[in-house]
């Protein structure tokens, strides 16, 4: 599609020919489209053309181009993956991708009660499924991750209590920590607790001494981030409650067919990782997250987020929409308590889809094979000469830490001599943790099998020699 004197004209850019742009020029009054940009400075402007390789006019030219890109990467497909560390390898129902991929789903991005039955009403069941899952009663829409939720419920309970101090986890995961001291503090002050370097179970005592009546929310991981339960969260919300603080427990989600309801050991506050509910791991993650709590005004009032409601429709019937709209930024703007940007309802519909699909059967049985794959893994790989699974007598859930200090190798070493076997070896932690170098945080779930498991435990016998 070319135009005398026009150079080349892009067939997958609409309005690029010559003619549609002439007139989108001439209906805004505009002879060139360079007075568009005459308030930028000459000197920001691009000189000349970008050097950009030729363009490939052809679908199948394009097609080729893309997938000889993607040959060059190694995936899931190619490698026995045990690498975790916030993106997890689980088993995605087809059904899941199938729903997700529906137009009026996939391409819808907002719209009212009478613009969006279908989707609207997809997020309600999903906030309902949720909700019956982590024990509470409203549950938001996903928020952009797991991150943000936990920064919005933090905020909460903050504004809740009326007070600014807060306090985690040493050992959580450092990007995690990273987002929640960018978006407090404006507003609160990040205290860490200390974590059993073996277990990466909180130090309840550290805990009680840090508690006190400027302390407004103790943020708990169950599972903590190397992969232990955290036993002593019931204690820890007990503690944080006689000082006055509201109790904010992050958790993934499909832990709680075999893990209790955060709600049944006193959480006030839950957030967590949709990513292990149907979603792929993509190019890092499929990321979104949620916020849930009791019913109580003090709680709704202060949820950043949508909250989609059923209500009966003129005419009989039911229909579903936003309500209390007047929390969120969309109506606030900048006079807000929290700001609530682009989600990823898209993934809300999958889990929602996902949940249904296993009911609450299916996640007691799931839950129980990974948490039995992991205990036949820790004993297989603490058998090995010189390696030690610290945890090992305790309770984790797919996630835990290989302690290869007695090797004298490094985990970087070792992973390299995983990979020329075909195995995407365990997440460094000494990255993270200086005090946790020579230490790697393995991961096993349902798709990983009793000869994934001795495979990959023969080949880091075979690494560390």
């Amino acid at each position: 599609m070319m135009a005398k004197g026009a150079g080349f004209t892009h067939p997958y850019v609409p309005n690029a020919a010559p003619e549609p742009r002439r007139r989108l020029l001439a209906a805004i009054g505009v002879g060139d489209i360079d007075e568009l940009y005459a308030s930028v400075p000459a000197d920001l402007r691009l000189q000349g053309v970008l050097d950009l390789p030729p363009p490939l006019p052809g679908e199948h030219d394009l097609r080729r181009h893309l997938e000889g890109i993607l040959a060059r990467n190694r995936s899931c497909r190619d490698l026995l993956n045990v690498r975790g560390a916030g993106c997890w390898q689980h088993f995605v129902p087809a059904l899941c991708d199938e729903i997700v991929g529906r137009g009026e789903f996939l391409t819808a991005y907002a719209g009212g009660p009478y613009s969006d039955h279908g989707k609207n009403q997809a997020l309600f069941e999903f906030q309902s499924l949720l909700g019956e899952l982590v024990g509470m009663e409203v549950v938001s829409p996903p928020t952009y991750d797991a991150g943000a939720a936990a920064c919005s419920a933090i905020a909460m309970a903050c504004r809740v209590t009326g007070r600014r101090g807060i306090l985690v986890p040493a050992l959580m995961h450092p990007d995690r920590l990273s987002q929640l001291r960018g978006f407090t503090q404006p507003a609160a002050t990040i205290t860490t607790v200390r974590q059993d370097p073996d277990t990466g179970l909180l130090d309840l005592a550290d805990l009680r001494a840090k508690l006190s009546s400027a302390i407004g929310a103790v943020y708990i991981e169950n599972p903590g981030y190397l992969g232990s339960v955290e036993t002593g969260a019931p204690e820890a919300a007990a503690l944080a409650h006689a000082a006055g603080a509201l109790v904010v427990v992050a958790v993934d989600p499909i832990s709680l067919g075999v893990i209790a309801a955060p709600a049944d050991y006193g959480a006030d506050i839950v957030t967590g990782d949709l990513q292990p509910l149907g979603i792929r791991m993509y190019g890092g993650g499929g990321c979104a997250g949620f916020i849930a709590s009791r019913d109580e005004e003090r709680f709704v009032h202060e949820y950043p987020t949508m909250l989609i409601t059923p209500s009966p429709a003129a005419g009989g019937g039911i229909g579903f929409g936003w309500s209390t709209q007047e929390r969120t930024s969309y109506d606030k703007r900048h006079e807000a308590t929290d700001y609530y940007g682009t989600t990823q309802w898209l993934w809300g519909i999958g889990a929602a889809v996902y949940l249904s699909l296993m009911g609450p059967k299916g996640m007691v049985e799931l839950g129980q094979g990974i948490m039995a794959r992991a205990r036949y893994a820790t004993k297989g790989i603490a058998a090995i000469p010189g390696v030690r699974v610290p945890g090992q007598n305790g309770v984790v859930f797919k996630e835990f830490v290989v302690d290869l200090a007695g090797t004298g190798k490094t985990v970087a070493a070792i992973n390299r001599r995983l990979l020329g076997v075909g195995i995407m070896g365990g997440h460094d932690l000494g990255t993270e943790f200086p005090e946790l170098a020579a230490r790697m945080m393995v991961c096993f779930t349902e798709v990983h099998d009793r000869a994934d498991i001795d495979r990959f435990t023969a080949a880091l016998a075979e690494a560390v020699r």
